[in-house]
């Protein structure tokens, strides 16, 4: 199975990354943006069959490891 995991910052923390982007855009001319959040995306190859194990288990790697909980949110897709 594959899990796709999107990994963005929560509402109300700054985002200094997306700032930048948003920075930039302008500089190059795109003035219709007003703002920009930067997040990361993780693909995992699972070797779990049953799309509920698959779920359960990328959920405690996020928790673990992929994502900062206090600062982060994330979504889990399984495919």
């Amino acid at each position: 199975m594959k899990a796709r995991v999107t990994i963005m910052l929560k509402d109300g923390v700054l985002d200094p990354q997306g700032e930048a982007i948003r920075h930039a855009l302008g500089g190059l001319g795109h003035r219709g943006v007003s703002g920009v959040r930067q997040g990361k995306l993780i693909e995992l190859d699972l070797e779990a069959t049953d799309p509920e194990t698959a779920r359960a288990e990328v959920e405690r790697m996020c928790q673990a490891l992929l994502a900062n909980t206090v600062i982060e949110k994330y979504a889990v897709e399984i495919a």
